[in-house]
């Protein structure tokens, strides 16, 4: 017997044979692969719907084709058809007392739309296409919804994983710790922080040699004469620079009111500073830094340290700051991106100084050198005018002298 293999349907309007995959007088079995087709940029294998012996081909590499052209013709002396034999394997199986839940397992298998590409990816990933939903024409099972299926599948069998060994691991070998109360709220601000403003982090590596040989030689001239029983840091010179630099570049002392658009110039300038006290973070506030002098600042800097390590900070000493100052150099590291304190548009990070090589125009000379960090937010700054921020107070801290110009 004589039978026509024509084109089924697979969804596209028409297609193009890139390959013939049988030769005449060819015996082909159920489902082997007849010739590859290619349509939207993808191709697939289309497969025999019967057993039979190649007696004709009709359609040649490179040619159009649609659904229902003549494919090829077969010589069988019985019809096995795909269909046939899926419903004699369901039959088989219900003589079985298979139950009916299988039973619909079985006909969605039958009745779900998919390539043989599609198929025997499919079998070799070992997933049951009638567990995958389908988003091709004619609800036709694509690629990329194995792909999708397979990475949700892992993604569960993952966090699965994950949880037991999770909840084993810490049977034993972990400790639950309940966050603070200033942690809690720290970790929420500086978490809507980073979410609602854009950061940009400037770099600058500044040279204080000159500064630090004058501080420590102010330092001894006083311990000298008993007029102070602390050392003045070079984190004052900085909050002393950075406000000097405030009243330069007006636009780093100000809010950005994101309702109306509208940024606030300040008339005064207070410097926030961090402290860090057993993993609780506080910032308190100096105020009116522009108006008072290294001495001044050292012995309120300090007056406020004290405070916060004993957690004796009232509300004024922690509100109305413009600028923020986030000092590691006691610490280490070289550089880092601080958070922007909003509403503040700026924060300058500070890290620890090192002895490095420079370049004076003849010879490498040691230099202690200052890593700063400016995180500034962009919807108001522009990385030019941070630039030329960062670079002022380097000048400054460069030749301290300068602030008396």
């Amino acid at each position: 017997m004589d039978i026509e293999v024509k084109m089924p349907d697979i969804g596209l309007d028409k297609v193009e044979v890139i390959e013939i995959l049988v030769d005449i007088n060819e015996k082909v079995k159920l489902e082997q692969g007849l010739i590859t087709v290619e349509g939207d940029k993808a191709s697939m294998e289309i497969p025999s719907p019967i057993s039979g012996v190649v007696k004709n081909i009709y359609i040649k590499i490179g040619e159009k084709i649609t659904t229902n052209s003549l494919l090829m013709m077969f010589e069988v002396d019985r019809i096995d058809s795909l269909s046939k034999k899926k419903e004699n394997y369901l039959e088989n199986y219900l003589e079985k007392d298979i139950n009916i839940n299988f039973k619909k397992k079985i006909k969605t298998d039958i009745l779900f739309h998919a390539t043989p590409v599609i198929r025997r990816l499919a079998r070799n990933l070992n997933i049951n296409l009638s567990s995958v939903i389908p988003t091709g024409p004619k609800n036709r099972i694509l690629k990329e919804d194995i792909e999708l299926y397979q990475n949700h599948l892992k993604e569960n069998i993952l966090e699965e994983n994950n949880t037991i060994n999770i909840n084993n691991y810490n049977k034993f070998n972990t400790e639950e710790l309940e966050l603070s109360s200033i942690q809690k709220i720290t970790g929420e601000n500086l978490h809507r922080n980073w979410t609602t403003i854009p950061h940009v982090t400037q770099f600058d590596e500044v040279d204080i040699t000159v500064l630090e040989k004058f501080r420590q030689k102010y330092n001894n001239e006083k311990k000298i004469h008993n007029k102070i029983s602390n050392n003045i840091t070079i984190l004052v010179f900085i909050i002393k620079v950075v406000a000097h630099a405030l009243e330069k570049f007006p636009i780093f002392n100000s809010s950005f009111i994101l309702n109306n658009k509208k940024i606030i110039l300040k008339k005064y300038i207070n410097i926030g500073f961090a402290v860090d006290v057993n993993n609780d973070l506080f910032v308190p506030v100096l105020k009116d830094v522009n108006k008072k002098n290294i001495e001044q600042l050292s012995f309120e800097l300090q007056l406020l340290s004290e405070k916060t390590r004993k957690r004796k900070l009232n509300t004024s000493d922690m509100t109305e700051g413009c600028f923020t100052v986030s000092n590691l150099g006691g610490i280490g590291g070289s550089w880092f991106s601080p958070i922007i304190n909003a509403p503040e548009i700026a924060i300058l990070g500070v890290s620890k100084s090192q002895i490095k090589p420079l370049w004076n125009g003849k010879e490498f000379v040691p230099s202690l050198m200052l890593p700063l960090s400016l995180s500034y937010d962009h919807r108001v700054i522009n990385g030019a005018y941070a630039a030329r921020f960062i670079t002022f107070i380097g000048k400054l801290l460069s030749d301290i002298r300068l602030l008396i110009m």
